[in-house]
């Protein structure tokens, strides 16, 4: 797998003619969202266990580094957009104590069902919703974080996703986009290798769902690299833009703040 041979779309995702990207392939919008949820309904079961395998289990360092940059203190309002099984939101709700309000939401409803029980087997009563990140359904200006987690990528237009979540932080309140990003030029062969033959095998073993694992190797070469999502943040109205590589890059951390 060289450089050559995929070319990241538009900075928001879509193209003028109606059609995006789902990995290598291009589909129409409507057909990109009917791909995702397949998706993730598919792998919603083995999410966790693929994932600690996936990354030798360094997500959990990644996710503990976010949850450290982003500060939640007692009594904050908290939304985790794409929160899937839920990680984030378990220590957001430990943060933010009785008097904050934590919200867990995402697309997938597969996805939702996972967290929502895991937060409830680990005590914690976290409001959920069904909800497209695109055309969120909440007030302006109502949370003081804001926090994407490996799902930015898999939206169709993540400059409405972005605005949109921008629109619903407080002044002086931060968004934080947790994605695969763009790995350092030396270790780009070894990666492709393991993204294009590992995944997709531990996918077949374990998850029984190769294809799905094969999309995520090809969504993480089209997700726009680190320089480019810092102006997409800067295009959505957010300031003092600035991101941390994780892993030589496997993982990049953005965060702006709404003034």
């Amino acid at each position: 797998m060289s450089d050559k041979q995929y070319s990241p779309g538009p900075e928001g995702g879509a193209t003028p003619d109606g059609t995006t990207h789902f990995g290598f392939q291009q589909v129409a919008e409507a057909e990109k969202a009917r791909k995702v949820a397949e998706v993730f309904h598919s792998v919603a079961s083995r999410y966790d266990v693929m994932n600690d395998l996936m990354s030798g289990g360094l997500h959990r360092a990644w996710k503990v580094f976010t949850v450290a940059r982003a500060g939640v203190r007692p009594g904050m309002k908290v939304l985790d957009i794409a929160g899937g099984t839920g990680d984030l939101a378990k220590a957001f709700a430990r943060r933010a104590g009785p008097t904050g309000e934590v919200w867990l939401t995402d697309i997938n409803d597969s996805m939702l069902r996972v967290g929502r029980d895991r937060l409830l087997d680990a005590g914690l009563m976290v409001p959920t919703a069904v909800c497209d990140a695109e055309k969120l359904p909440f007030p302006n200006g109502y949370f003081d974080r804001v926090t994407v987690a490996f799902g930015l990528r898999n939206m169709t237009h993540k400059d409405r996703a972005l605005a949109e979540m921008t629109r619903v932080l407080r002044p002086g309140g931060k968004l934080l986009v947790l994605e695969f990003s763009q790995v350092a030029k030396p270790l780009r062969a070894a990666y492709d290798w393991y993204s294009f033959n590992v995944l997709p095998w531990l996918g077949r073993k374990i998850a029984k769902d190769e294809a799905s694992y094969r999309y995520l190797a090809e969504s993480i070469r089209m997700h726009p690299d680190q320089p480019t999502l810092a102006g997409m943040l800067e295009q959505a109205g957010l300031a003092r833009v600035q991101y941390f590589n994780l892993t030589a890059g496997v993982v990049a951390l953005h965060e702006g703040v709404r003034l």
